[in-house]
Order: structure tokens, then C-alpha cells, then sequence
């Protein structure tokens, strides 16, 4: 049997004609009865319709939701939610957030288009209606395509021709699953975005790689002062280091140096000595300087 091509995304499920909004609902459809409109769309009573469990968005905006549920009670739903048939119902394939928005405005029907998909089918088109709406936040995409690729067999090359991506853009988001949770928990925040989290996997460790992202949330760093520090910090394990055991104390105020000024520090000596501290391009020695500057109330000199 061959295969259905899905590449075209959702050209391939909805009208090929436009279709006008559907209105708010007005009445209550019978129970499990399904109301036919024009378009080739069904209207069936939202309880029928279910979430897919293999949605690749986990998260959804509620104030985006509350601002939809607002436009459909105003305006109606301009595209309907397309479902395939599960039991005496219907399972989600595409439009979960108009779906919910349409809980929250308080319909009791919905517009919906039904299309026969198997389970893998639902879920690529579910992902490509995603990924062309740029609905997703990284590790969501990441996680959508190992799913993908593991329960249907594909390579990264045959996951990216069905998601319409290049296969290097799949593989760099497969690259973040490798990635300490905690920095994924920043990625998901947006408090780190994705070319800060490809940066952080130039490091080797999970624990160096969680220190850097801490000072880059931390001091607002952007990408390429992020790349900058993990060359700067590469370089700086590769050295050969010598056998003398440093102070505890000394490494104590190193460390609470390193924290303040958001850059690698290094005390020489413990009497007499100097302190040093790395920075990897202007833009951050400017940074130190003002900050240096600022806790010595120099900044006005």
C-alpha cells in the first residue's frame, strides 16, 4: 500500500476552496447527533471532541486563549478543526487551541472536518501544522521529531521530508534533548533560546554546561557572547594544569568573584598576587568595566 504523502501539510486536509467563518453557535445539537454545513464541514457537540494524546505542544498560553475565546465569540472560527474518528467520537488532529478557545467562549458545537488518519498519520500532521505555524517551542519540536522517528522507523533526512524541514534543522533540534534538564527547563521558559542552548552543547559536561547557561540568564548574555565564553572556557580546560593544590579559602572568593561579575576569574597567590579576569570580546570587557566602575562608585569619574 502506498504511502500517503503528508509533506503538503494541511493543503492536504482542509477545503481547497475558501470557506467562510463558522458563527458562534446558536442552538445545542442533539446528543451524538452530527449537523452537516456547507463546505464539507460537520458540527458536533464539543464534548465529542477529544485532545490527541500525542499532541507535540505541552503548553499552551492562557492568555492567548482567553484573547481567541474573545475573537470566536465575536467573530466565529475562520478555519475549523479537523478530527478523525475514535469510537463514538473524535480525536484531534489539528486545531487544539481553537478547540480549547471554544470550550472557554462557552460553545457548545464545533465545526469540524473529518479525515481518515492512522495514529502515526495524526500525529505528523498534527506536527506540521505546528511547525509551519511556528507554534512550538524548541525541546516541543525536538521531542515531536524523536517521537516520530522512533515509532515510525524514519532517519533524520525522512523526518525532515515529511515536516517539510532540512535534515541539518532536525538534527540540531534532536542535539537539545542532549542537554541537562535544567537548561531545557530554560529553554521551555524562554529565559535561554535555542541558538544560546546549541552554544551550551559545546561544552562537555552537564555541570559546565549548567553554569554557563546560569550566567548567561543571569548577567542577560546573548548568543554570541555565549559562544564566545564556551571557546573561552574550552580553552581554558584544555591547558595543562599544574599540580599545586589552591587554597580553600581562595577558591571560595574565586568563585562568589566569578558569580558577581558574570566571567571566569583566576586569584594567583594568596599574600601577594594578582586576580585576573577573562572576558572574550569588547562588548564584555565594556560590561566589566561599567560593572567594575559601578560597585566602586567610580562612574562618575
Amino acid at each position: 500500500m502506498e504511502r500517503k504523502a503528508l509533506g503538503r501539510g494541511l493543503e492536504a486536509l482542509l477545503p481547497q476552496s475558501p470557506v467562510a467563518a463558522v458563527p458562534p453557535p446558536s442552538i445545542v445539537v442533539t446528543e451524538k447527533k452530527e449537523q452537516e454545513l456547507t463546505g464539507g464541514l460537520t458540527e458536533v457537540e464539543i464534548d465529542r471532541v477529544r485532545p490527541n494524546p500525542r499532541q507535540p505542544r505541552e503548553s499552551f498560553n492562557e492568555e492567548a486563549l482567553d484573547s481567541m475565546a474573545a475573537s470566536l465569540r465575536d467573530r466565529g472560527m475562520l478555519q475549523p478543526l479537523v478530527v478523525r474518528r475514535e469510537g463514538e467520537g473524535f480525536q484531534l488532529i489539528a486545531g487544539e487551541r481553537r478547540w480549547r478557545a471554544a470550550q472557554r467562549a462557552g460553545w457548545p458545537t464545533v465545526p469540524v472536518i473529518v479525515r481518515e488518519a492512522t495514529t502515526l498519520e495524526a500525529l505528523e500532521l498534527a506536527l506540521i501544522e505546528n511547525v509551519q505555524r511556528e507554534d512550538l517551542n524548541p525541546l516541543e519540536e525536538a521531542r515531536a521529531y524523536e517521537f516520530l522517528a522512533s515509532e515510525a522507523g524514519l532517519t533524520q533526512e525522512q523526518v525532515a521530508e515529511r515536516v517539510g524541514r532540512e535534515r541539518s534543522t532536525v538534527a540540531n533540534y534532536l542535539r537539545l534533548l542532549a542537554l541537562p534538564e535544567r537548561i531545557q527547563e530554560l529553554v521551555i521558559s524562554e529565559s535561554l533560546s535555542m541558538g544560546h542552548a546549541r552554544a551550551l552543547l559545546g561544552l562537555k559536561t552537564p555541570g559546565a554546561q549548567i553554569r554557563l547557561a546560569e550566567t548567561v540568564v543571569l548577567h542577560g548574555l546573548n548568543v554570541r557572547q555565549t559562544e564566545a565564553r564556551v571557546r573561552a572556557t574550552r580553552q581554558e580546560t584544555s591547558k595543562p594544569r599544574a599540580n599545586i593544590q589552591q587554597d580553600p579559602d581562595t577558591l571560595v572568593a574565586q568563585k562568589r568573584l566569578e558569580r558577581t561579575l558574570g566571567a571566569p576569574v583566576k586569584i594567583h597567590g594568596k599574600e601577594k598576587g594578582r586576580i585576573e579576569v577573562r572576558f572574550s570580546s569588547l562588548e564584555e570587557l565594556e560590561r566589566l568595566y561599567e560593572q567594575l566602575l559601578s560597585s566602586t562608585g567610580g562612574g562618575n569619574g
